[in-house]
């Protein structure tokens, strides 16, 4: 199935084919017909499963047929838990409606409200936004929906999370009763189909479970080493074993670039790209990156999810992902098509409860090697899979318990009541908008999310040599099954 196929005309088709992707992703296959028949969707999908793509795709069809926003008016509603969230989806609907004659706006907390409020006043075809800010833009009249005929609530698992209820019921009071609804949540849990029942009308009902491994022909382990001695021992490795053309995944856009000038400083030829970098930057980095004038990539997960690299043999996790499916889509870059690929995780103990949810999501255990000279003076303890019924690997540790709420590549599941969760009670406080969730769920240290604006990707990687680390070395077993396709 190609995109030509799912009913798409020919301006939103070219946006699609300039990001250079031609193949839906299942549950773009799957959405994107039925949301442009008019129905009402509920949709399970995780990022990384192309489920933004899945829903702005479709909007912009049918915005681009129907009438333009008059002053202070929106046709269409997306509502997101984040603002980093929201901005994801507000360039996803950016980059495929870039030659339509339609207007886009996004607001949410934590900024002024003056420019967005100048932003509605003239009418907005597609308005994303996070609940707190929309009701404050809706009390002071700067925003109406007589005209509204599609309403979206992205990542409603979340919404509920994080005490968003009460807005999200405010907001519906104040919609238009005809309108067409889309509803995408990681999971179908009892919350939701409460919330559901009381939004969607007779749904298609969509559940896209990312598979939750890289490709057999990834070699995936990590290697122990204290915080301040990573930089180190990447230098190390990309010099020892003579990688020519490496992605590293960095948490936050200030250790891109500090890691990029350590790596510059050891003769190494690297360069950051991050949200802070323009886009001419952005793009004559990744130009100097495929043709090898540039070894190392360094990239946070935001910047690194429209990288369509050919021939990418390592990946390395210099920071590991604060959301554990995160891994799954940085190692995904390396190892397509049936080609070989290595991806290593630098790992330091304060990073242990990170590595637990790593390993039980693809529910294996890493494989630890240590290289000579790097040993921690703070041991990073043992891991263990606390998921499935199976036995723990070496000693327990206070912190490699399961956590509530977390959400599994392989199952869709429910919540713990917002009282009898921690995380809950931590995000109902202060501005939701504006304060980000303890542990960021599903947000890199960019402050977005990697990857779901995308259609299905290409690339295939060559065969590498692994690096030659001494010492000790333990391995584990356990399963590991492709990838998903990302979106």
């Amino acid at each position: 199935m190609s995109f030509t196929s799912l009913g798409l005309s020919a301006p939103i088709l070219k946006a699609v084919a300039e990001q250079g992707y031609d193949t839906p992703s299942p549950i773009q296959a799957q959405a994107i017909p039925a949301v442009l028949e008019g129905k009402d969707v509920m949709a399970a999908a995780q990022t990384g499963t192309g489920k933004t793509a899945g829903f702005t795709l479709p909007l912009l069809e049918l915005l681009s047929r129907g009438t333009k926003a008059q002053a202070g008016q929106v046709r269409a509603l997306v509502l997101t838990p984040t603002r980093e969230l929201a901005a994801q989806v507000a360039e996803s609907v950016a980059t495929y409606g870039k030659n339509l004659p339609l207007r886009s706006a996004v607001v949410f907390g934590g900024v002024p409200i003056n420019p967005q409020l100048a932003k509605l006043r003239h009418g907005v075809d597609v308005l994303v936004a996070t609940p707190g800010r929309l009701m404050d833009l809706y009390n002071q009249k700067a925003v109406k929906f007589n005209q509204l005929e599609i309403l979206v609530l992205d990542e409603a698992d979340r919404m509920l999370d994080m005490g968003f209820i009460r807005d999200i019921r405010k907001i519906l009071a104040v919609l238009p009763k005809e309108r067409q609804n889309l509803m995408f949540s990681a999971t179908f849990s009892d919350e939701i189909r409460q919330l559901a029942k009381g939004l969607v009308n007779n749904p298609v009902e969509i559940s896209v479970t990312p598979r939750n491994a890289a490709a057999t022909t990834v070699k995936q382990w990590i290697c122990p080493v204290d915080k301040g001695q990573k930089s180190a021992l990447l230098i190390k490795l990309i010099k020892d074993n003579d990688w020519q053309q490496v992605l590293v995944f960095s948490r936050t856009k200030h250790g891109a670039n500090r890691l990029a000038k350590n790596l510059e400083e050891a003769g190494i030829k690297a360069a950051a790209i991050h949200g802070n970098k323009s886009q001419t930057a952005r793009t004559k980095a990744l130009a100097d990156f495929k043709s090898g004038a540039v070894r190392v990539m360094v990239a946070t997960d935001i910047a690194a999810r429209g990288l369509d690299i050919d021939q990418l043999p390592q990946v390395v996790n210099f920071d590991l992902p604060n959301v554990p499916e995160d891994y799954v889509h940085r190692i995904g870059r390396t190892g397509r098509a049936g080609a070989s690929g290595q991806a290593v995780s630098l790992v330091s103990a304060e990073e242990i409860k990170l590595l637990n949810d790593i390993e039980r999501l693809i529910n294996r255990l890493l494989d630890r090697e240590q290289v000579e000279g790097f040993t921690p003076v703070h041991p990073l303890p043992e891991s263990r899979l606390t998921q499935g019924g199976k036995a723990s690997h070496g000693r327990r540790n206070a912190n490699a318990g399961h956590r509530d709420g977390q959400r599994s590549g392989d199952v869709a599941r429910g919540h713990k009541p917002n009282d009898k969760n921690p995380r809950h009670q931590r995000s109902a406080q202060g501005d939701k908008d504006a304060a980000k969730p303890a542990r960021a769920p599903r947000a890199n240290g960019d402050g977005r999310r990697q990857n779901d604006s995308q259609p299905q990707g290409k690339a295939a990687a060559p065969h590498a040599q692994g690096p030659k680390p001494t010492g000790e070395r333990r391995s584990h077993s356990g399963g590991n099954r492709s990838r998903n396709p990302q979106g």
